[in-house]
């Protein structure tokens, strides 16, 4: 059985991956395929934990290709925050395409905060909608995460160090620029951004160099 953690990102997701490679039945993964394309995008290992906020935008090829044979986990946080966090990455990555791919005639005016709001509602209301039928399903509350997690462990027959995994919770991993505060507007804003993807992909260049 393959299992899928969905969720909005910025609520934990990386956490939870590292919390699950204390399991030792199952391999775990963070965006492990989420640059695949074709039929590679879900070419997962057997009894592998997959989590990888980019799957609520192919839900339907999702449901195609695991239907009701998978375990999935919709992984929240409280929303205020994960659009706080969201909306301090506006100028990048998944925030700046939803304001300018997704939503295209976006105001100019509009606050962050308002448009990470909306992301957050989407994509929430996306996976909602996508475990409405499906039999094997939790929901797991970053807040509660040592008693959800517990309880996802015994519902996926999990083998491994428990403590060791619960632990995961108390450390903050990709906190980024959570710590941080806000972009400032106008150039250093778009400055920022720019040292943040460079930042992001200076690993792949060295690798491939």
């Amino acid at each position: 059985m393959n299992v899928f953690v969905l969720s909005t990102g910025r609520c934990g997701s990386t956490t939870f991956e590292r919390a699950c490679s204390h399991i030792t039945n199952y391999t775990a993964g963070h965006e492990s395929r989420a640059g695949a394309l074709g039929a590679e995008r879900f070419r997962y290992p057997e009894r592998h934990i997959e989590s990888d906020n980019r799957l609520s935008w192919v839900l339907g090829r999702l449901d195609r290709a695991y239907g009701d044979r998978a375990f999935y986990v919709h992984l929240t946080r409280e929303e205020g925050l994960v659009a706080r966090s969201w909306a301090r990455r506006a100028h990048a990555g998944i925030m700046s395409a939803y304001r300018h791919a997704i939503l295209w005639h976006c105001p100019p005016q509009a606050q962050a905060m308002d448009v990470a709001r909306d992301y957050v509602d989407t994509v929430g209301e996306n996976i909602r909608l996508f475990l409405r039928d499906k039999r094997n399903r939790m929901d797991f509350r970053l807040e509660y995460a040592r008693e959800d997690f517990t309880e996802f462990w015994r519902r996926i027959g999990a083998e491994g160090d428990l403590q060791a995994a619960l632990a995961e919770f108390d450390v903050t991993h990709n906190a980024g620029w959570d710590r941080r505060p806000a972009a400032p507007p106008g150039l250093a804003r778009r400055l920022g951004g720019k040292l943040y993807r460079l930042a992001r992909k200076l690993p792949v260049f060295i690798r491939n160099a």
